[in-house]
């Protein structure tokens, strides 16, 4: 998909670009002839899935790919000066662009915490992008990073120049990132994910950042992103990748308003509406390989309130009385406590037989910590877990082994949950054999192989691990291996957060199907109030370590009672109104 000839604003014109990587002798394209040029002041989006290409489309502009794997096949990257010299940066030595990585174009990279370095405080990083490109003394280098730290307005600019990464907030972080591409006045900036990570309301203040810092600097954005809704507030044209290619493009209304590629219907559809409740989220397979209608089918009022009859109903499967869960942070010499935070304050609350019941929040709220008390993995400081009338909190270490036969637990992160020495098969069957399940090995594994085929996974995939799965399939895997014990009640913990909004879309639905067939109770929890409200019935919203709001899920949602309720809500990327 070739660009139209580029006009005299144009800052930077890509032209019939390929990168491709030799794998085991084996060349795989993975940016396939694409073509776009970017104008001068200008925000440019581009969304596509992991694996689209769109990260590695920035990594050429950057002279990042990796070596000596990664060949850039063909194609230029021209990039014009406002004088109107035009410079190739594919033909750059590496030692002329380094000096044009920071000083011309800079890049915020996807995860801050991997992209700092833990070893080093914040303002010394930043100090060392000012003083590699520019030449002042050590000491005006660093009123330039504290100038930065408060033009991002981090809250406490001293205080964050002497600190280090893990001792500041995610969105902290990525507010320090910003500031080091910021530090050397570069014409381009490039934004590659750069709020995934992050809560709704994290997110939104940093797309508000960006978009004040690109208007007062006349910066040139690439806006790099997975999700349209978030393209929609702030890029006003936009590309959308898949597998390489740039199959659509144009202004954002227009991609919103009247999409042409398959995909890009895909994309729109597959997050949960935020209006109504279908029967089933929509995925890209939907659209990109399945023929036929696609199902509209949306659940009624009347049949969720005629649902929730019956679900409120029987006596609770869980209880919660006063849960309390207090950290020590600080210890005299003597090992006396004298400084403790209260994660968990106080909280109660009843899940029934069937039931999603929904806890949202920010990061930090106590909602993890919630989950973790419930289990047992993090001791209670006071107050009492009853699972069908069993005193959780009173049990010994045996019996609540056997007890968490019944209760499980989906972690946030499905690669750092398993382990990468074992195959996914072993991981899914070692539960089994603590347990004693299913009589013999040769059971369990024909255990396994069933288990993988009900997450959407093949029988094949006993012998492999857990690298050579995608995101998505990781968490299937994870999913499998917290049914291996046939649990009853199982905590979802952000088990959809990390993942693309299409693969989001497929374990969602996942989750729907595997609850309707094997009775399962769910504790869901995430940071997205849209994703919490599509799957709970009921709806508790946490600050702080308490419950601000609980109520049925759709009420919550359009008839917000608490302050803090309301800020997530208006958080959420709204997109661009049909």
């Amino acid at each position: 998909m070739k660009s139209t000839a580029h006009s005299d604003n144009t800052i930077l014109s890509l032209s019939d670009l390929s990168v491709s990587f030799n794998h085991e002798g084996t060349e795989h394209m993975a940016v396939n002839h694409i073509s776009f040029d970017l104008q001068r002041g200008s925000t440019l989006g581009i969304v596509g899935e992991s694996g689209s290409g769109k990260s590695l489309t920035s990594l050429a502009i950057m002279g990042l790919i990796p070596k000596p794997n990664g060949i850039i096949n063909n194609g230029s990257i021209q990039f014009y000066a406002s004088n109107g010299d035009k410079t190739d940066l594919l033909k750059l030595p590496e030692t002329e662009m380094r000096l044009w990585r920071g000083k011309k174009i800079a890049m915020i990279f996807q995860e801050p915490m991997t992209s700092l370095n833990p070893a080093y405080r914040c303002g010394k990083q930043v100090m060392e992008n000012i003083l590699e490109h520019e030449k002042v003394t050590r000491n005006e280098a660093r009123i330039r990073t504290l100038d930065l730290f408060r033009e991002v307005m981090l809250p406490d600019p001293e205080q964050t120049f002497n600190a280090y990464p893990h001792q500041i907030s995610g969105g902290q972080k990525q507010r320090v990132m910003i500031a080091m591409a910021l530090a050397c006045n570069p014409d381009i900036l490039i934004a590659d994910e750069p709020t995934t990570a992050l809560d709704v309301t994290v997110q939104k203040t940093i797309l508000e950042l960006l978009r004040l810092l690109q208007k007062k600097h006349n910066i040139s954005l690439i806006f790099i992103s997975h999700n349209l809704d978030v393209i929609a507030e702030i890029a006003a044209n936009v590309l959308v990748m898949y597998r390489g290619e740039i199959v659509e493009k144009g202004p954002i209304e227009q991609i919103f308003n009247h999409p042409q590629n398959p995909y890009t219907k895909g994309l729109l559809a597959c997050r949960p509406p935020l209006g109504k409740r279908p029967q089933r989220l929509k995925v890209i397979a939907d659209f990109t390989e399945r023929s036929g209608n696609i199902d509209d089918t949306f659940i009624t009022q009347s049949e969720r309130s005629l649902f929730h009859k019956k679900l409120y109903s029987s006596d609770p499967i869980l209880i919660t009385e006063g849960i309390n869960t207090v950290f020590t942070t600080k210890r005299n010499i003597a090992g006396k406590p004298i400084k403790q935070y209260k994660a968990v304050n106080n909280v109660s609350f009843e899940v029934y037989p069937g039931e999603t019941l929904g806890l949202v929040g920010e990061s930090g709220c106590g909602k993890t910590t919630l989950g973790r008390t419930i289990l047992r993995l993090i001791e209670p400081s006071s107050g009492n877990t009853i699972y069908k009338n069993i005193q959780v909190n009173n049990l010994k270490a045996d019996d609540l082994r056997n007890l968490r036969k019944k209760m499980q637990i989906i972690f946030q992160d499905p690669y750092s949950s398993l382990n990468p020495r074992i195959t996914i098969g072993e991981a899914i069957i070692e539960p089994m054999r603590i347990h004693k399940l299913h009589g013999n090995d040769n059971s369990r594994r024909a255990k396994v192989s069933d288990l993988l085929q009900k997450v959407g996974l093949e029988a094949s995939h006993y012998g492999r691990y857990p690298h050579e799965f995608s995101g998505g399939q990781r968490q299937r895997i994870c999913i499998a291996r917290a049914l291996a014990v046939e649990p009853e009640f199982i905590i979802c913990d952000e088990s959809v957060s990390a993942l693309d909004v299409s693969v989001q879309a497929q374990v969602l639905n996942l989750l729907n199907d595997l609850k309707k067939e094997f009775g399962l109770t769910y504790l869901f929890i995430s940071h997205d109030l849209s994703v919490v409200r599509y799957m709970s019935d009921r709806l508790m919203v946490m600050k702080n370590g308490e419950i601000k709001e609980m109520g049925e899920a759709d009420e919550v949602y359009t008839n917000p009672q608490s302050e803090y309720t309301r800020l997530l809500l208006d958080a959420i990327p709204k997109g661009v109104v049909l």
